[in-house]
């Protein structure tokens, strides 16, 4: 079992339903996202989406960048499990329709970008809940 803890603890990460989603938004739009992006696409709180992306990035998946006060998330490409993770997750099917809900929401909070980078505070008003 010690040879194989390292995926025990990444399926583990993946198997709360919050964590998939942003994993599975990562792996969709393979670019880095700031928290508040996240909070409004999944429409969560900014806390349970700090927490959830901090054990992804304990499990190794994700990786933080800091740019001035704010920090961006994306996969950790130096963690060869990773790209295995993201095949399986993106090819997860979405009966519910829940993937595609957290894409739209991102698609339309992307559009709040300035030179490629977040505004953060700026919501759009269908994000604002």
């Amino acid at each position: 079992m010690n040879g194989n803890s390292h995926l025990f603890r990444i399926f583990q990460a993946l198997s709360d339903p919050t964590r998939l989603r942003v994993f599975r938004l990562l792996v969709t739009n393979r670019t880095e996202m700031c928290v508040c992006e996240v909070v409004d696409s999944l429409q969560e709180r900014q806390y349970n989406v700090s927490r959830h992306l901090k054990v992804l990035d304990l499990v190794g998946l994700l990786g933080g960048e800091k740019h001035g006060r704010w920090t961006y998330y994306g996969l950790d490409r130096r963690n060869p499990t990773v790209s295995s993770f993201a095949k399986l997750v993106a090819a997860l099917p979405d009966p519910e329709g829940t993937f595609a809900e957290d894409q739209a929401r991102f698609d339309k909070r992307m559009t709040l970008r300035e030179d490629g980078r977040c505004r953060c505070g700026i919501q759009t008003p269908e994000l604002a809940g």
